[in-house]
């Protein structure tokens, strides 16, 4: 007999469902919320915005929870079909997890897509049209999850680096000294760069974008176009435009949308998926 799961003080689990179509996503959240197993139901449009939630970025229960040494949610429910970021880039991402949620693919692919959803660690897979018995079922396979799973010991917090780096920038017979930490990207004008900060200044420098792409590599910064060089930590978004890729750095008014080149765009998808030093969650 399946036994009930307790996360923290209150009775049920804590899921996100992730379907980039609102009547999906509606009916996921509705066939979900509808089973006493489920306590709360998040839901994201996409891979980008799941992925903000699972970096505990929601509110105080999900940060109080990862803290507690669980993975932020205790399952995720997610289409593999997705701009940007597909369902399987977002199940590598939970792979790298320390205590990764359980994965349940909800899509309307093909049959054979099964597979490649177990290969990347998926508890489940569920097609379209879903059958709320189905669903069910893959409920209790979590539930069974979670049960035998014990909390997992919390990180200690990594330490800064030290050698932090600061160009220095001529200004009008004074030079100028900007922390590499405060440059959120960096812009190719011919043989120089300008470098564009949080505080919406940009400066010319005397350094090839290239140069500034090897030096800065390990500090998180990658290259996704001929012109621009990203502060990786720094972005928000991977969507598709009428031209291709594109990216978002930061959120509201300060938000900037910079291309990504076809020939960057496999490399970018990788250094987004891939386990970052200190493991989330």
């Amino acid at each position: 007999m399946r036994g009930t799961v307790s996360t923290q003080d209150n009775a049920g689990l804590l899921v996100l469902a992730v379907d980039d179509e609102a009547p999906g996503l509606s009916e996921i959240k509705y066939l979900l919320e509808s089973s006493p197993h489920i306590r709360r139901v998040l839901t994201a449009f996409d891979a980008a915005e799941a992925l903000r939630i699972l970096r505990g970025d929601y509110d105080v229960e999900v940060m109080d929870r990862t803290r507690a040494g669980r993975p932020p949610v205790d399952a995720v429910f997610a289409d593999i079909n997705m701009p940007g970021l597909s369902g399987t880039d977002l199940a590598r991402v939970l792979g790298a997890f320390r205590a990764p949620p359980a994965l349940v693919f909800v899509t309307g692919v093909e049959h054979s897509e099964a597979v490649v959803a177990f290969e990347v660690g998926a508890l489940d897979f569920v097609t379209k049209p879903i059958n709320e018995d189905r669903i069910n079922k893959a409920i209790s396979r979590v539930v069974d999850r979670v049960s035998a799973t014990p909390a997992a010991q919390p990180e200690p917090a990594p330490q800064e680096p030290a050698d932090e780096e600061v160009i220095p920038v001529e200004l009008g017979g004074t030079i100028k000294l900007v922390p590499r930490a405060t440059v959120r990207y960096v812009e190719a004008q011919g043989d120089y760069a300008r470098l564009h900060t949080n505080d919406g200044q940009s400066h010319l420098v005397r350094i090839p974008l290239a140069q500034l792409e090897e030096r800065w590599e390990n500090a998180g910064f990658v290259r996704i176009h001929r012109s621009f060089l990203v502060a990786l930590p720094l972005v928000t978004e991977l969507r598709m435009t009428s031209n291709g890729y594109a990216v978002v750095i930061g959120s509201g008014e300060s938000a900037k949308e910079l291309p990504v080149s076809r020939r960057h765009t496999r490399e970018l998808k990788e250094r987004i998926v891939r386990p970052p030093k200190s493991s989330w969650g």
